[in-house]
């Protein structure tokens, strides 16, 4: 029977089960939103079983529409939304708390006084991480004391702490408890030049290092899954790799000064920088891309908290559109933004400002601005964000960027396309395939167990977007963009 590879992509909103085949297209997918939960302001939190049940419900849907049996899944590749963080019981399998969402901010108090006991230098170069809300190992700590008896349950061996990843490696394969170089490398405890969970770091947050999964190569053969959820059928579990570096790798950005941008709920910019991890001075994060073999690649990346979701935002608070491809419809019905920016600092700035405590705010609102104006200037922000952050890349790699490879639910929208182009002076690639992040995972996946080979991969063919306006256009725009962004700074 002819065999396919299952990637399984859980997002921030929703869940995907994409079927590659050998020549890794895509045959067929299936896709389940779950709700989200915002106890205060600044608080995002999801319940795990409801990301567990909506990935069982896609895997089934998929292999229901693509007519197979279990038994064709040669393997599953995992992909996940990264540093959200998930505590549960060991015996049970029952999470003592919501999962903290990546955007949460509610271990703010616990960041402030990491900093101010001095401990952002050897965070920085241990982790290639800041001391930020935004990672998984204050979550674990903000969970631990504020859960009653989770605490000493967890000092007990109780518990068990894992990213998504972990949680579904777990769930699918009926208790193997691992994680990937890359997802480990985000929680703000795993030391990424000595690739291992750092005694030191535990101790800071006081954790205790029996409720970490055990760290694994990104492209491995981890476990089989339980044999009672796919009739009998044990599918190898062969790949699991945050959703960023799945997308550095599904672009085919395998040599170092290679960069991709995804425009997901957030915004998120990779250059691969190969064997060397640099240490960003204008407030980039150092990170492990992967692990295949014995070899770990770096990559520098910029995360931006607010890129998609924004248009979202304005779909269901604002009610300015009815859907976010009408978003380019409004753009291109007007020539500008007649001077309107959007700062969109929801849950405070991230690279290269790190900006916890601002907040979003629109700029240059005059009577003759109208409904259009402020959804084009939503998407330029996005644009203006990942220019933020290429220009800090470029600082630190001191590499010469040549083109920009791009992913994610937003491209999509050809003016955000070409605004982008224009911005940076840059072509901007698009691969015929929006599905990046999948077909990363599946292409790990495949490789751990023979199914493809690193010669066969090469980029799929798409499309190419060029700049149109001149130097002097973007600098402009962009200037405006910056002293927008000063405005509404909190220093």
């Amino acid at each position: 029977m002819k065999t396919y590879i299952l990637a399984i992509d859980q997002g921030t909103t929703s869940s995907r089960a994409i079927l590659f085949d050998e020549h890794r297209e895509i045959v067929e997918m299936a896709q389940k939103e779950f709700p989200q939960c915002y106890p205060q302001a600044g608080w995002v939190e999801q319940d795990a079983n409801d990301i567990w049940l909506s990935v069982l419900a896609v895997i089934a849907d998929c292999i229901q529409k693509a007519k197979i049996e279990p038994s064709q899944m040669a393997a599953i590749g995992i992909t996940n939304q990264r540093e959200t963080t998930i505590l549960w019981d060991k015996k049970t399998g029952m999470p003592v708390y919501n999962a903290i969402v990546w955007q949460s901010r509610q271990s703010d108090e616990i960041c402030n006084q990491l900093k101010a006991s001095g401990y952002e230098d050897m965070i920085r170069k241990k982790c290639g991480l800041r001391i930020d809300p935004y990672f998984s190992g204050t979550k674990i700590k903000w969970i631990m004391d504020h859960v009653e008896g989770v605490k000493e349950r967890a000092m007990q061996g109780d518990i068990l702490f894992g990213t998504v990843d972990s949680w579904l490696v777990w769930k699918l394969s009926g208790g193997v408890h691992i994680s990937d170089v890359s997802n480990a490398s985000r929680t703000m405890l795993y030391n990424i030049h000595e690739d291992k969970w750092d005694d030191e770091l535990l101790e800071m947050l006081d954790i205790p290092k029996s409720i970490l999964p055990k760290i694994m190569p990104t492209s491995h053969v981890y476990a089989k899954t339980a044999p009672y959820l796919f009739f009998g059928e044990e599918v190898p579990i062969a790949a699991v790799v945050g959703d960023q570096q799945a997308a550095l790798f599904g672009q085919g950005c395998f040599e170092a000064g290679s960069v991709k941008n995804t425009y997901g709920t957030g915004g998120f910019m990779l250059m691969n920088t190969g064997n060397q991890a640099i240490t960003s001075k204008h407030g980039l994060l150092t990170t492990v891309a992967w692990k295949i073999d014995d070899e770990i690649k770096y990559a520098l990346e910029g995360s931006i908290f607010i890129s998609g979701s924004l248009i979202k935002w304005l779909r269901d608070q604002l009610h300015l559109i009815e859907s976010a491809s009408e978003s380019e419809t409004c753009a291109n019905r007007v020539k500008d933004t007649n001077g309107v920016f959007i700062i969109p600092a929801f849950v405070g700035l991230g690279a290269p400002y790190w900006d916890e405590q601002c907040r979003g705010a629109i700029f240059g609102l005059t009577l003759g601005v109208n409904k259009d104006h402020i959804v084009r200037a939503a998407i330029e922000s996005m644009a203006y964000q990942s220019k933020d952050v290429l220009e800090a890349m470029k600082e630190d790699s001191q590499v010469e960027v040549s083109s920009l490879r791009v992913d994610g639910g937003a491209v999509a929208n050809q003016f955000l396309l070409q605004f982008q182009s224009d911005l940076l002076q840059l072509p901007i690639e698009r691969l015929a395939t929006t599905e990046i992040t999948a077909l990363g995972a599946a292409t790990l996946a495949g490789l751990a167990i023979g199914y493809y080979q690193k010669e066969d991969l090469k980029n799929q063919s798409g499309t190419i977007t060029k700049p149109e306006i001149t130097l002097e256009q973007a600098n402009a725009y962009y200037l405006g963009w910056k002293n927008a962004v000063k405005s509404c700074r909190t220093y």
